[in-house]
């Protein structure tokens, strides 16, 4: 009789024991990813009666950003969080979010996505991760210390460059690219070795460019996109109600994020005002070119992906030719 009674004991205990995740990210706790991300934990905290808590780690403090991919598979954390340009070498089909020119909204980034989620979510599957959710950042626009009406105007300027899809645009418009990390671009805005980049508004407001730059374009370049995953085993560990209560928590915070994100958009095009930049949207001439950049690019990106990649672009552009 004691045996059975201490059977029942352990079985109820181990019911409602405690589990605890761990969940890396490389971004600041100030960002508005991470405060969602802790948010996403408060919740399913709450929905869990504590029987699941994720402890977040921002700011490279578990693992540093590139390595977080690897450490959740690996096991060291259950979760993480990773940029989705960062994951292009092992899953090519990640780029689609970051190839210039092909969508001009939040509305247009939503309906791509709903294309590559599926092969996110596949090539995740393969690789023992289970993805959860995705927030876009704020859209790429267009710095400048002189007014830009059409391509023409980039001729003989000098354009900020950090990676293979920058440096291809500064060449395609004419302008001579310019390496620069991020961290110095006010020291090179001083000395006059650049005097246009593509970035976001957010980050333009974070380094103060207003000193030498005058003039933002949305352009809206791309929408690259954060994505918040965990490792299978862990995640298939979980009772249902708590796979159930993760899985809602995630769906609530991606619709959240999204929502943030615009609305960061929209309180930094607003504070870039405020220190006398003019904010303005590119001329009609422009945007055509751009569209033409964007067919261009995504054909470039289609051959370098592979076939896969057509279920991405042909399903979009084909509702893009309807409209």
């Amino acid at each position: 009789m004691k045996h059975w009674w201490f059977a029942v004991l352990c079985t109820a205990l181990s019911a409602h024991a405690q589990t605890d995740w761990k969940l890396a990210t490389g971004y600041r706790a100030e960002s508005f990813h991470t405060e969602n991300i802790v948010q996403f934990a408060r919740e399913v905290d709450q929905a869990t009666a504590g029987q699941l808590r994720i402890e977040v780690h921002p700011n490279n403090t578990l693992f540093k950003l590139g390595e977080i991919g690897q450490a959740v598979r690996d096991g060291k954390a259950q979760a993480g969080e990773s940029i989705m340009t960062s994951l292009v070498k092992d899953i090519p089909i990640a780029g689609a979010d970051s190839v210039p020119f092909v969508v001009n909204s939040y509305a247009d980034a939503r309906r791509l996505w709903g294309l590559q989620r599926p092969l996110i979510e596949k090539h995740f599957a393969q690789r023992g991760l289970k993805m959860l959710y995705s927030v876009p950042w704020p859209p790429q626009g267009l710095f400048a210390s002189r007014p830009i009406r059409s391509p023409a105007d980039f001729k003989g300027s000098r354009m900020r460059t950090y990676n293979p899809t920058t440096e291809r645009i500064a060449e395609l418009v004419g302008a001579q690219a310019v390496d620069v990390p991020m961290v110095d671009v006010n020291k090179a805005l001083a000395e006059g070795r650049i005097d246009s980049m593509i970035t976001s508004a957010v980050t333009g407001v974070e380094n103060q460019v207003w000193g030498q730059i005058k003039y933002y374009y949305e352009i809206n370049a791309w929408f690259p996109k954060n994505v918040v995953y965990v490792n299978r085993k862990a995640f298939d560990a979980l009772r249902p109600p708590l796979q159930k209560a993760v899985l809602e928590a995630a769906q609530a915070a991606e619709a959240r994020g999204w929502t943030k994100s615009e609305a960061v958009m929209q309180d930094s095009t607003r504070e870039l005002r405020a220190h006398g930049m003019k904010v303005e949207q590119a001329s009609a001439e422009f945007d055509s070119e751009f569209k033409r950049l964007g067919e261009r690019f995504s054909r470039e990106w289609v051959r370098l992906t592979g076939n896969e990649a057509n279920d991405i672009f042909v399903p979009y552009y084909t509702r893009n030719s309807t409209r």
